[in-house]
């Protein structure tokens, strides 16, 4: 199967393996081997699918009946939490709506997520895809003396940073979080060392140096903090609406909100070995037999 990949990236063509920046959206085009194309490039053949990721911030970039003309099928790729597209302006808001309605397929990050969009869409066709990483183009990883916490995002509610830092701070003081855009002043005040941004190679090797991983992010959507986590052997402690929280770190995962139970769950990691090295050994098998990408590549139905 052809398939073309449409975004506002300004790039023409594949994505190789050894691609040093290799995030979700890069990893699915080169698993796929498909084509990518910016939003409004006409490509010079035809594709059995096309996939569009609609832009955040411009949702009206997007015209399907122009991408249509160069692919059989058109999908639409949930970008961000299901919710995000309600604080457009309400034109903007009935623009992407249209867009789901009129795409041939609608694919999505998590369980959750398909069942949100049926119900708003009543669409007959909603696929998750899923997740995934090219191991390839991962870097120097670290396997011994993994010390502190690393926590998901900043001290916003789009992260939750603040619900990761104080149960990480209720085991260790040697706390890390990336620096995710987001950062407001104090967060470095607090004792947290926060990585510079990173290309997700380098992103990769300074999450191998930690011991756990929190992230208590009300935010769902792709999910990589658990699952990169979960590729190292490293446990996430996080909520249950994400898939690759769910189905890599069943025993850590928790209802939104219940920071009561992460709470005993952080500590427990800390201070019982057992539970810990079970974990680490239980997340990496999952991995393996959920999101490696023989198995994407397996599993997925176009």
């Amino acid at each position: 199967m052809e398939i073309a990949f449409f975004t506002e990236g300004g790039y023409t063509g594949k994505v190789p393996r050894n691609h040093p920046n290799m995030r979700t959206d890069l990893a699915w085009i080169c698993a796929l081997e498909a084509d990518h194309y910016n939003l409004r490039q006409s490509p010079n053949k035809r594709y059995d699918l096309g996939i569009i990721i609609t832009p955040k911030k411009n949702p009206q970039s997007v015209n399907i009946e122009h991408i249509r003309q160069f692919c059989d099928k058109v999908g639409v790729m949930q970008e961000g939490p299901f919710w995000y597209f309600q604080d457009y302006t309400l034109d903007k808001q009935i623009h992407y709506f249209n867009n789901l309605a009129s795409a041939d397929i609608i694919f999505v990050h998590n369980e959750q997520d398909k069942k949100y969009y049926k119900g708003l869409t009543n669409h007959n066709d909603i696929r998750i895809l899923p997740s995934l990483m090219i191991e390839d183009s991962v870097g120097k990883v670290h396997t011994d003396d993994r010390t502190g916490v690393i926590i998901g995002g900043n001290m916003v509610s789009w992260y939750g940073g603040f619900d990761s830092f104080m149960l990480a701070s209720s085991v260790t003081d040697e706390i890390y979080s990336p620096k995710m855009g987001r950062a407001i002043d104090g967060e470095t005040e607090l004792g947290i060392k926060q990585l510079p941004y990173l290309e997700w190679q380098d992103w990769i090797t300074e999450l191998s140096k930690r011991k756990l991983g929190i992230h208590m992010m009300r935010t769902h959507a792709a999910g990589t903090f658990a699952m990169n986590c979960s590729y190292l052997g490293i446990p996430c402690v996080g909520y249950n609406g994400l898939d690759t929280q769910r189905i890599l770190h069943p025993t850590l995962s928790v209802d939104d909100g219940d920071l009561e139970t992460a709470r005993l769950l952080v500590n427990k990691l800390w201070n019982n070995l057992d539970f810990y090295q079970e974990n680490c050994i239980l997340t990496n098998e999952l991995y393996k037999k959920n999101y490696r990408e023989s198995v994407f590549i397996k599993n997925l139905k176009m």
